[in-house]
């Protein structure tokens, strides 16, 4: 008899690091393992292996390892990237400082923006200077530029951006350069240009970008770089592929060339499994909530497709990629799933402020401390001790009794830093620290709907995460929204969906012109031109030509308009552009977008993409049956005293398993309990499990 073979799927987390195998039949096995911060592989290798030894199977037998990590997000947030220098333009050393002059908080005169990533002594500027055209004004010295690699090497650079205006258009000066650079740095620098990860229209995006991606360049290649030597060293030797913000995964050798590419690894992943059931059980349209330890994220889904974004900062305290906040993070023009984050998590720390009213987050106690609770010297309540406060989670222990829970230091902590400071009782603090965590959450929800023009009522909201399940009936209150879906495995589910992502990349060129009958040609040939080139990615990566699926997109506006919306092109190598169709599409999404359509002003394009992926393969179908199966749970019940809120008070609530609620639908409040989340149906609310083993909550009117 053969052995069994896995893939693995492994998710980081500010608290857990998932982990999720998949056998060869479909059968899906999970762990959750704290993370480890001083080194994150760790906890990868160790958990990895502790689950397959609990299967009877070593590392040996893993075929492919999808990651999503966090590594390219903290080290923005922390500061903690390389040493970088930027080669620019003469007169656009300061672009990464002047940005583009918004604020996310208007009227906050102590406001201070992040500091440039590349310090201005370690901007330097060569003088070229290209036409937009991409035709050369100034040719370049090549004795200019050695003179600048020799003063980046006397500064001790780890990293060095290139960007030069108008390398989008003619990218032969910024080649030149690297060359240069190349010969006096030596392959000790890491190098990056500006015409491969941003070849795009708008100098200070384009910059930003690249700075971004030099920022990152040397810390992510020795993480993987270590990673991949763990893994190799346990005797995995399956490729090692990584979840990029887009959706999809490249491979490890890809990220390390474009590292910016993984800024949202972990949030893509849930909301690409998210769309994936929620539209095969019949919710096409819905919201997603994913809850951990440290963030919350929300991401929008119609028509079973996530709304995609390029439109995006880093480092402003939280990720936000909403058009009407911008200014307060790096720009990082690259594809995104439009996921908005905010700092509320089960380890947001709970403080009062200095005028008495009680913050929740958004820093969090994170895997070390961790909640009180978790009794590892943490002593700052946090929203997780406030939930065990109200009855909600399992006194005693959580993840199937591998972390042991200190209900009463849980107890004595909101007692002593919130119940005590607001003269409340403790059942009473724990639930006003909850009603605030959902009431903040709830901006993540607006940030990819409502600022959309879209209203969040029409949507069902998807949650998931260790601590989503708890609060997304709240945060749906709070909205008005009546359906809550809850997938199988929640509290591993952005591992889950690691492992139904397929290989992506996308390609962009700038082509700025009208969009009319003389478009028609040009397009075709531009858009021919990408798709060879996505199509020799992807085979790069080992794809047969037969597997690749190519898609394609416009970046369009009205003339006079600053920025752009992304409308799908149906296209296909070979056939002509329909110029009218691209116009009836681009009205109806800014009809949608913005509640109105100009029929007849000038539509412009802007930008063009080609997106190459893998076909769907039957094997990375999500068999929701399956998720978990390794896992059953029986369909016990007990009793909980939680607490509800000042409408219902104490109850007296049934406390059951996933498989319980399979026999029929049941009246809340009820908890449901499982390995790896718990799901909370409050008063007035209405449970059952769905053919695709969702938990689906329908909240009433006095929820």
């Amino acid at each position: 008899m053969s052995e069994r073979l896995y893939r693995a799927g492994v998710d980081i987390g500010g608290t857990f690091t998932d982990i999720v195998v998949i056998d060869d039949l479909g059968v899906v096995h999970t762990k959750k393992v704290s993370s480890t911060p001083q080194d994150y592989g760790v906890a990868i290798v160790t958990g990895l292996e502790a689950l397959l030894a609990s299967l009877g199977a070593t590392p040996r037998q893993v075929t492919e390892l999808v990651h999503a990590t966090t590594i390219a997000t903290n080290t923005v947030l922390e500061g903690k990237g390389a040493r970088t220098a930027l080669v620019t333009t003469r007169g656009f050393r300061d672009v990464v400082e002047i940005g583009r002059l918004r604020v996310p908080m208007l009227y906050n005169l102590a406001y201070r923006k992040p500091a440039p990533l590349a310090k201005r002594r370690h901007r330097h500027e060569v003088d070229e200077r290209l036409n937009a055209d991409g035709s050369v004004a100034k040719a370049l010295d090549d004795a200019e530029v050695i003179a600048v690699a020799e003063r980046i090497a006397a500064q001790d650079i780890e990293s060095v951006a290139i960007s030069l205006l108008h390398a989008y258009a003619n990218p032969e000066h910024e080649i030149r350069v690297r060359e240069l650079l190349r010969r006096v740095l030596g392959e000790r620098v890491y190098l990056t240009c500006s015409h491969e990860i941003l070849p795009e229209i708008r100098e200070y995006e384009r910059t930003s970008t690249t700075v971004v991606n030099a920022y990152l360049g040397p810390v992510v290649v020795s993480y993987l770089h270590s990673l991949i030597a763990r893994l190799r060293d346990v005797g995995m030797r399956g490729p090692v592929q990584i979840m990029h913000s887009n959706g999809g995964v490249m491979s490890a050798a890809a990220v390390m060339q474009k590292p910016a590419a993984i800024i949202e690894s972990g949030p893509a992943a849930g909301v690409i499994a998210g769309a994936s059931v929620a539209s095969a059980s019949g919710y096409a349209d819905c919201i997603t909530v994913d809850m951990g330890g440290t963030t919350a994220k929300a991401a929008i889904i119609e028509g079973g497709e996530p709304a995609r974004t390029t439109e995006y900062e880093v480092g402003a305290g939280i990720n936000l990629s909403s058009k009407l906040v911008k200014g307060g993070g790096h720009a990082v023009k690259l594809p995104f799933i439009d996921v908005s984050e905010i700092g509320a998590g089960g380890g947001s720390m709970v403080r009062i402020d200095a005028g008495g009213l009680v913050k929740v987050g958004p820093d969090s106690a994170g895997s070390v401390p961790g909640p009180v609770a978790y009794d590892a010297g943490g002593t700052t309540p946090t929203l997780t001790d406030a939930v065990l406060a109200l009855g909600y989670l399992n006194p005693r222990y959580l993840a199937g009794g591998e972390l042991r829970i200190d209900h009463a230091k849980a107890c004595d902590a909101m007692r002593a830093h919130v119940a005590e400071p607001t003269n409340t009782e403790l059942h009473e603090a724990a639930y006003g620290v909850f009603s605030i965590a959902a009431s903040t959450m709830t901006r993540a929800v607006k940030a990819v709907s409502t600022y959309r023009g879209r209203d969040p009522r029409d949507f069902a909201l998807f949650a998931f995460g260790g601590n989503g399940p708890i609060i997304v009936h709240a945060i749906a209150a709070l909205l008005d929204m009546r359906t809550v879906i809850v997938p199988p495995s929640p509290g591993v589910f952005s591992a889950l969906g690691l492992l139904f992502s397929t290989t992506q990349h996308e390609f962009m060129q700038t082509m700025f012109r009208r969009v009319d009958a003389d478009a028609a040609a040009p397009l075709c040939d531009a858009l021919e031109d990408l798709a060879a080139r996505a199509r020799a990615e992807m085979i790069e990566e080992g794809l047969a030509r037969d597997d690749i699926e190519l898609r394609c997109s416009l970046d369009l506006r009205y003339a006079g308009q600053a920025y752009e919306l992304a409308v799908p092109l149906a296209w296909r190598s070979g056939e002509a552009v329909d110029i009218a169709q691209v116009k009836r599409a681009f009205h109806a999404e800014h009809e949608r977008t913005y509640g109105h359509a100009s029929q007849d002003d000038v539509v412009e394009l802007v930008n063009l993409r080609v997106l190459g992926s893998l076909k769907s393969e039957q094997s990375r179908v999500y068999d929701a049956r399956r998720a978990g199966g390794a896992r059953a749970d029986a369909g016990t019940r007990v009793m909980r005293r939680a607490y509800f809120g000042p409408a219902h008070g104490f109850v007296d609530t049934p406390v059951i398993s996933r498989a319980t609620l399979r026999a029929g639908p049941l009246d809340g409040p009820v908890i449901v309990e499982e390995y790896d989340s718990t799901c909370v149906v409050p008063p007035g609310a209405r449970a059952r499990v769905d053919a695709h083993e969702n938990i689906v909550i329908t909240l009433g009117d006095n929820t």
